[in-house]
């Protein structure tokens, strides 16, 4: 159950869908569409001579049926793509970008404690309790999701993957990290920064200042020499300029990667061995110094 090479079914089995109410909503539609476009083919001419009496003229009427009906087809063939890019971003791609963040830290023997920010049903946080495994550290990762009851979850697929021993969750506001300065030899998130401040809108100034918060967080509880892995949807241009501003070494950006409709990319990065707090950083007074 450890190997990188799985097909989906295995994963969904595991796994399942962290939000399966969007596919079913637009598979459904991309039905509807379906059988309204068969409908304008089967009576394409009742449906000409019905639009005749609100057109001027024959060609008129068949112009827009046809066109109608092309555009439902055509709609109800994007909706279809868009249900499978998102079921495949979800289970299959997930398990994918996982792997490849777990291969952008080259030691993990040497790794003690880890996080996955915002660790949904565990796919990268069972990634990297297995590669923990694999290579015979005694180290382990910390999973945090904003929902207090997501843990039973996260925990029930640690044990399917037999990686219990090596996986903690907790619940915890990203913004705000629960633990002390310098305490994480890795930080990983997936997919899961850009869903910080949507409440004010995913353009807004306000929602950006609060996904800098998060990176800014993340920074901080990395040691330094450690490294941070996040892969994430259409703001990552943000991040590289926010992580050059905090001063961050060795920054990397993969290749462009469709998930959930979107352009995404994997953004790596190391803490200087030495790091200073700069003039546009806050430093505050964090009293939860042990992790829990």
């Amino acid at each position: 159950m450890g190997k990188a090479a799985r097909d989906w079914a295995q994963i969904y089995s595991i796994y399942g869908l962290d939000d399966w109410h969007t596919p079913i909503f637009l598979l459904i539609h991309a039905i509807f569409f379906s059988v309204l476009s068969v409908l304008f083919l089967l009576y394409f001419e009742p449906t000409c001579y019905f639009l005749q009496h609100f057109l001027p003229g024959p060609s008129a009427a068949r112009f827009a049926a046809g066109f109608t009906g092309s555009v439902t087809a055509l709609s109800a063939v994007c909706l279809f793509f868009a249900a499978g890019n998102i079921f495949y971003s979800s289970v299959s791609l997930h398990w994918e970008m996982a792997q490849r963040m777990v291969n952008a830290v080259t030691d993990w023997s040497t790794v003690k404690h880890a996080l996955d920010l915002g660790c949904g049903r565990g796919i990268l946080l069972n990634a990297v309790a297995l590669q923990l495994k694999k290579s015979g550290s005694s180290g382990r990762v910390v999973g945090l999701h904003p929902t207090p009851i997501r843990s039973l979850t996260t925990l029930r697929t640690a044990g399917h993957e037999g990686v219990q021993e090596y996986v903690t969750c907790r619940a915890g506001d990203p913004r705000t990290l629960p633990f002390s300065d310098n305490y994480f030899d890795v930080v990983a998130s997936a997919a899961f920064v850009h869903k910080v401040g949507k409440e004010f809108g995913q353009k807004t100034a306000a929602a950006a200042a609060e996904r800098m918060r998060v990176l800014g967080e993340v920074v901080r509880v990395l040691k330094p020499g450690g490294v941070g892995v996040v892969w994430d949807l259409v703001h990552v241009p943000e991040y590289v300029k926010r992580l050059h501003e905090l001063k961050m070494e060795d920054i990397r950006v993969s290749e462009r990667v469709t998930a959930f409709m979107v352009s995404s990319h994997v953004v790596s990065f190391s803490k200087p061995s030495q790091h200073f707090v700069g003039s546009n950083e806050v430093r505050l007074d964090w009293r939860l110094n042990n992790l829990c």
